[in-house]
């Protein structure tokens, strides 16, 4: 499978833009937890060694490479910065505003300032900053890779402590996300302040439903 390249960001230097951050979140389909984002700029010298170090879509590494690549991107990058919305703004605000909530927290932490944005799949017009989406980007850009991991990474990490908080769930496991175990706690011991309750099957567990398999 071939990685992510770098021909946006080099497409975007030659247009006079030195400080492009790729932007990507995780958690956006869970049904627990919070959603979070992260911001990269990544330091042009470091893109071969972060290439073949093996820097791409965090979905595609295994939770040890991620680990790893975490530590990498956060000590060679030129900036990282990260957002994070709990359950209880997700509900009030909807996923896809939270999503773009926790990316301009996370552009906003950026220093230096980001001069283009690279996206994964949405635009923030909030973020007056030239700026392009990307479908599939973090399978495409090298700088969206590397905040998908920055996202993963972190997000799993707070997924973890929450574990610790809310026993039962096997959120540590899962990560939030809808699981034939996640479902099975559902229907064994109820929603928590963890879950996000504008959510379907949140919804119909606290209206006294029971998930199917």
């Amino acid at each position: 499978m071939t990685g992510p390249t770098w021909l946006q960001e080099s497409a975007l230097a030659q247009a006079g833009y030195t400080r492009v951050a790729g932007i990507d979140e995780a958690g956006r389909g869970a049904w627990a937890g919070p959603v979070v984002a992260a911001a990269v700029i990544l330091d042009p010298a470091t893109v071969e060694m972060l290439t073949q170090a093996g820097v791409r879509d965090s979905k595609q590494l295994s939770p040890a490479r991620r680990a790893t690549l975490y530590d990498v991107v956060q000590d060679r990058a030129w900036a990282v910065g990260v957002g994070i919305v709990p359950p209880a703004v997700i509900d009030q605000a909807g996923i896809v505003p939270a999503t773009r909530q926790a990316m301009q927290e996370a552009v906003a932490q950026l220093v230096p300032a980001p001069d283009h944005l690279l996206i994964d799949f949405v635009t923030l017009p909030a973020v007056r900053v030239p700026q392009r989406a990307i479908v599939k980007g973090d399978q495409h850009c090298l700088a969206i890779a590397a905040a998908s991991i920055i996202a993963k990474v972190t997000r799993d990490r707070l997924m973890v402590a929450l574990d610790a908080q809310h026993p039962g769930y096997g959120l540590a496991q899962h990560k939030g996300y809808g699981t034939l175990a996640h479902r099975t706690a559902l229907n064994r011991q109820g929603a928590c302040s963890a879950h996000r309750r504008t959510f379907e099957p949140i919804r119909r567990i606290l209206a006294g439903e029971h998930l199917a398999p």
